[in-house]
């Protein structure tokens, strides 16, 4: 295979603050969601070489690089962030042949791929996990994740306040072997997506090994779920209100954002500089301030974060540019590129955003001003084209697309939605299948109907 990439990095004095260089400070980085990019085989849901078959499109585009989001092996809890096999691809996406082969085209065409690494926590049905449960309480595998006694006279009430991001309780009673009352797991988000204790050497060994596999497969790098969420404050302590946290957004809590995340990145960084080439590592990390977010890419930590503040900013140009100059002085002394993003798979499209007179929030229901929303978000985007750093887009932005608000209920998979008091559960509108023809069954994504309408 011919490689047209840049030379490698030394990964070291180029590193010092405000001399870091390499291909991803200046980059546009394409979001796939792979479920909703491409179908090559008929059965409505994207696959790995429906993507391939498109590269030649996102290379013409003029996009530096690909970021995939999750195709693991996964019961698609939540949409393939409850990982059970991290080596391995879900056969509704295709086989490791078919991301082999997704790589090396990708690489032929000047184009870097990134994928997604999702370390907070994995599916319940997760070997480490299954194991645990069936061998009870004792077994050496429940130190690889947070169970605890329950509180009260009988253990029947959860080991703290922390409430699901997705709503309801973040712990679940298990049932022993013998069928009785069991201790509570942490989980975050869905109660199939069980929290890793990154506090166990064996966590951490694991992920180190698989990030090797995948950077031994070719990727140019990682984006980084929940990177702000695999420590939590010691003790686990109550938060002392109402518990809950919304996933988009910028809480001080006891478990997000704690410093010992730092220590994980850093031991990752050595990794990513024993490879060739400018591999990266990109992170997912909501945080109070801009100020905290540089702390992830520090010169000897990760090379990206996203910018959610500048995602959460309305239309309004004060406000904008009163962060996009906080962003760029806050990574200004780490040396690290400023990254801006206006839209993903986790939030309403900004076209729909901005199609309201004033703002409603990062998920909504209602489709606004269309025509006003497209003329916003086509300023939008230009100005985050233009900004110094680097951009992310989402899959269709370069469309104008709109979130589709009018999905009926029977069709929504948003775990979320399904989950009182948690957040609003509308992701489905951003992520229906994005359209190829003006007209067909499923507008040129497959010949099998989509997975969303």
């Amino acid at each position: 295979m011919t490689q047209h990439l840049a030379a490698p990095s030394t990964g070291t004095s180029d590193d010092a603050p405000g001399h870091r260089s390499g291909w991803w400070q200046d980059a546009v980085i394409y979001q796939v969601y792979p479920r909703s990019f491409a179908d090559s085989n008929g059965d409505g849901m994207g696959d790995l070489e429906g993507v391939r078959s498109r590269l030649p499109y996102l290379r013409a585009l003029g996009v530096d690089a690909v970021w995939l989001s999750p195709f693991y092996a996964s019961p698609q809890a939540d949409a393939g962030y409850d990982v059970a096999d991290y080596r391995a691809i879900d056969p509704m996406f295709g086989s490791l042949l078919d991301a082999d082969a997704l790589i090396r085209d990708a690489h032929e065409l000047d184009l870097r791929v990134i994928v997604d690494v999702v370390p907070n926590h994995s599916s319940d049905q997760y070997d480490w996990f299954r194991r645990a449960l069936k061998e009870g309480p004792g077994s050496a595998l429940r130190e690889r994740y947070h169970f605890r006694p329950g509180k009260g006279a009988n253990g029947e009430l959860p080991p703290n306040d922390w409430e699901s991001i997705f709503g309801g309780p973040a712990w679940t009673r298990t049932s022993n072997p013998d069928g009785t009352p069991g201790e509570w797991y942490l989980h975050l988000f869905a109660p199939e997506q069980p929290d890793f204790n990154w506090d166990h050497p064996a966590v951490a060994d694991e992920f180190r090994s698989i990030l090797r596999f995948w950077l031994d497969m070719g990727v140019d790098g990682f984006r980084v779920d929940v990177a702000h969420g695999l420590v939590k404050a010691a003790g686990l302590p109550d938060i002392g209100s109402d518990g809950q946290v919304k996933l988009l957004g910028n809480d001080v809590m006891p478990f997000f954002d704690q410093d010992g995340v730092h220590e994980i990145y850093r031991s990752w960084r050595t990794i990513l500089d024993e490879y060739p080439g400018d591999r990266i590592a990109v992170a997912e990390a909501w945080t109070p301030t801009v100020e905290r977010t540089a702390n992830y890419v520090r010169p000897d930590e990760m090379h990206q974060a996203f910018n959610f503040q500048y995602l959460s900013t309305f239309w309004d140009a004060a406000a904008l540019r009163d962060v996009i100059d906080t962003s760029l002085a806050a990574m200004r002394p780490v040396g690290a590129p400023t990254t801006w993003v206006l839209s993903n798979h986790d939030v309403t499209r900004h076209s729909t955003r901005f199609a309201h007179p004033v703002a409603l929030g990062t998920q909504l229901r209602e489709a606004g001003d269309r025509e006003l929303g497209l003329r916003r978000a086509r300023a939008a985007t230009l100005l985050m084209l233009a900004l110094p750093g680097s951009a992310y887009l989402y899959q269709g932005e370069e469309l104008g697309l709109p979130d589709v608000t009018d999905l009926p209920d029977e069709a929504r998979q948003d775990p979320s939605y399904f989950r009182a008091a948690g957040q609003d559960g509308f992701r489905d509108g951003c992520r229906v299948p994005i359209p190829w023809t003006r007209d067909g069954s499923s507008y040129g994504f497959g010949d099998g109907g989509s997975w969303l309408p």
